[in-house]
């Protein structure tokens, strides 16, 4: 297996007339946790449409692991877990039955499925709402579930659409400590798409989108020094402003 978790290269999307992506490449290295930052309409939406196969690059490729997602789509998606900013829980079954059928669409045999369930509900603290509708939890417990759900077959590249969007503190700092040991302990890459640059450190590895491009990318300490800025905010507005 290709070592190179995700490549993106010269991809290029339109609606329409309006350009969503142009030219858009980057990278992702092994174990590690990548910040794809800009405002809305910058186009981290389109980017997650088109590795998620919702939506079809007009021209570019995308690799996962060395698979070509349009020619090869199964064994690249099988790399893949994906949480969207829109949740897709079914609000009437309960938290083990919304993990137990995503279980079943991957294929899993019951015994590892009924294991990995109980290990991502421990590793998320919802051992005592496994039972519960989704509808009785609350919004933090909800994403809790959906990224233990995209955790459950174990890959090795994890999408995050917005995870923490209207989020309390508290449940923001657990989920994002959580992504964080993943990468350590079981060598998960992450794509974060994220207006929130609270969401990032000084030492994680960005992509700043604007208009549809990659205005930068690399170590949020050195592109800020680089820059001289002091915050995310102040660098995004920076480069804003240098691409306008």
């Amino acid at each position: 297996m290709n070592t190179i978790p995700l490549q993106v290269d010269g991809l290029n999307y339109c609606y329409g007339a309006l350009k969503a992506l142009d030219g858009v490449s980057f990278s992702i290295a092994p174990a590690t946790c990548v910040g794809l930052l800009g405002a809305n309409g910058s186009g981290k939406t389109t980017i997650f449409g088109l590795l998620t196969r919702l939506l079809s690059p007009k021209t570019g490729s995308v690799k996962i692991f060395g698979q070509n997602l349009s020619q090869n789509p199964g064994p690249a998606l099988q790399n893949m877990g994906v949480v969207f900013q829109q949740s897709s829980l079914d609000l009437d079954l309960s938290v083990v039955q919304n993990l137990g059928y995503h279980a079943a669409l991957q294929g899993m045999d019951r015994r590892i499925a009924h294991r990995r369930i109980a290990e991502e509900l421990s590793r998320f603290k919802l051992e005592n709402r496994a039972n519960d509708k989704v509808r009785q939890l609350n919004q933090g417990h909800r994403r809790r579930v959906e990224i233990a759900r995209a955790l459950l077959h174990k890959p090795k590249l994890l999408l995050l659409d917005e995870a923490t969007v209207g989020l309390d503190f508290e449940t923001r700092q657990m989920i994002n400590a959580h992504i964080r040991d993943l990468c350590v302990t079981e060598g998960i890459s992450v794509l974060w798409a994220t207006h929130l640059v609270e969401d990032i450190e000084f030492d994680d590895n960005i992509i700043l989108l604007q208009g549809g491009q990659v205005m930068a990318q690399g170590v949020s300490r050195s592109l800020l020094e680089n820059n001289q800025e002091t915050s995310l905010h102040a660098l995004l507005q920076h480069l804003s402003a240098d691409g306008s």
